[in-house]
């Protein structure tokens, strides 16, 4: 999907006071320094418009989450229902996720999602998809070990391939479906931008939760 850029996007983030741009000169001490508790963070990579988020955080105050976004296009528009809705517990920060443990400190995070996340079909890509053993190295070094990732697509070849994945680089598969909406895992289900939009047009939801 070609984005559309929006000019000045990149100088309203900057100037945002929901977005982290100083980070915390010591990563394990992230709820301290940037919420001012001790609850448990939660993170989403490539959160888009932020409509998931902002909807946990809505329905969890004692939890603490972190929307990771690469375009300042996308970005941008969450901001916008932030300055309309602020929460507390929400916070955004604009950055390529392979250098998420650059970021975030050992077991410092309690939750990653992972929603429709870019497919990258060719092969020569697979090293850039976000459930790709690479990364899900990457959160290894984030995770708390008590922590799970959740994954959603709608891209079943992209499913098959994170299966794989989860497998090769020995993580474990609590559970996963091939149709969410008509499974038993649907309830408390919150829908992003996308899954609104694939289920009203009858695409079935992939979703598999796995753990380390």
């Amino acid at each position: 999907m070609r984005l559309r850029n929006v000019k000045g996007s990149r100088e309203t983030i900057a100037a945002n006071e929901w977005v982290i741009k100083d980070l915390p000169e010591k990563r394990e001490h992230w709820a301290e320094m940037i919420f001012h508790n001790d609850f448990p963070i939660h993170i989403e990579i490539g959160m888009g418009k932020g409509q998931f988020l902002m909807a946990l955080a809505r329905q969890n105050p004692g939890i603490n989450y972190i929307g990771i976004e690469k375009y300042s296009s996308v970005l941008v528009r969450a901001l916008e229902k932030m300055e309309e809705d602020p929460l507390p517990n929400l916070r955004f920060i604009r950055m390529d996720a392979e250098n998420i443990p650059d970021v975030f400190g050992p077991e410092e995070i309690d939750r990653i999602y992972l929603n429709f996340s870019d497919p990258w079909p060719k092969d020569r890509h697979a090293k850039r998809r976000l459930t790709s053993k690479e990364f899900l190295g990457r959160y290894d070094q984030i995770l708390n070990k008590e922590g799970i990732l959740i994954f959603k697509t709608d891209n079943r070849g992209l499913f098959d391939f994170s299966l794989e994945q989860v497998k090769e680089a020995g993580w474990k598969l609590q559970n996963y479906t091939f149709d969410l909406h008509h499974s038993k895992y649907l309830e408390g289900n919150i829908m992003t931008e996308y899954e609104t939009r694939f289920v009203e047009e009858g695409k079935p939801i992939c979703r598999m939760v796995i753990s380390r």
